[in-house]
């Protein structure tokens, strides 16, 4: 019988402890070997320059916004790299800010390690990742956008970009207030809530995003 080619995963987590479970639950894991932890993002682009691991798992805790420019850098640095991030808590529009940044997934540390080896297997099988909670806004589209207008579609496609009201506008020729009209009528035909839903959507669609099995 063949030996198991393991995938190789770096952790960087602000909690020493944390890492020593992970540690803990990969060693049982023969598909997936763990192969350098750090407790910063500078030690963690260490472990990417070093290692190049398949999977990199980033602790949200680290701030937002500095995540998001270190999956930047990583990008630049490594691309074979794909980042993980979870956290204690993230909300659907931080989901998609991290997706839209460069994340191949996102996910809860108050998920069950089933669903936890489940987001680092697809990622580094190539299959972004997102718990399933963070979909609810998104799952609650029945209707297909073919009843869209074309600036209808062009609105949608720069909200999944990442861009607010005003970049929009600018980036269309049109005021902001024309904008919220557009997205008033796209909510109102495709059945969605908010903005993030309707990106969330988006990335579904285009394969972008895989729904974790219930």
């Amino acid at each position: 019988m063949n030996a198991i080619t393991a995938n190789t995963v770096g952790v960087c987590d602000t909690q020493p402890v944390i890492l020593e479970g992970i540690r803990a639950l990969l060693s049982s894991c023969p598909d997936l070997q763990l192969v350098a932890a750090a407790t910063s993002l500078v030690d963690g682009m260490e472990i990417v320059q070093t290692h190049a691991p398949a999977v990199l798992l980033i602790d949200k805790s680290f701030g937002l916004q500095p995540v998001i420019d270190w999956i930047g850098n990583l990008r630049a640095a490594e691309p074979r790299t794909a980042p993980v991030i979870w956290g204690i808590s993230i909300h659907e529009a931080e989901a998609l800010r991290l997706m839209q940044a460069g994340a191949q997934g996102v996910i809860r540390k108050t998920a069950d390690l089933t669903a936890l080896l489940a987001c680092l297997r697809a990622v580094a099988g190539g299959s972004p990742w997102m718990e399933e909670a963070l979909f609810l806004e998104s799952e609650r589209m029945p209707r297909r956008r073919s009843n869209l207008t074309a600036r209808e579609h062009q609105i949608v496609e720069l909200v999944e970009q990442g861009l607010k009201n005003k970049e929009i506008a600018r980036s269309l020729g049109i005021r902001p207030g024309t904008v919220k009209i557009h997205l008033r009528h796209i909510f109102e035909k495709t059945g969605v809530r908010g903005r993030y839903g309707l990106a969330l959507n988006g990335l579904k669609e285009k394969g972008l995003l895989s729904i974790p099995a219930a």
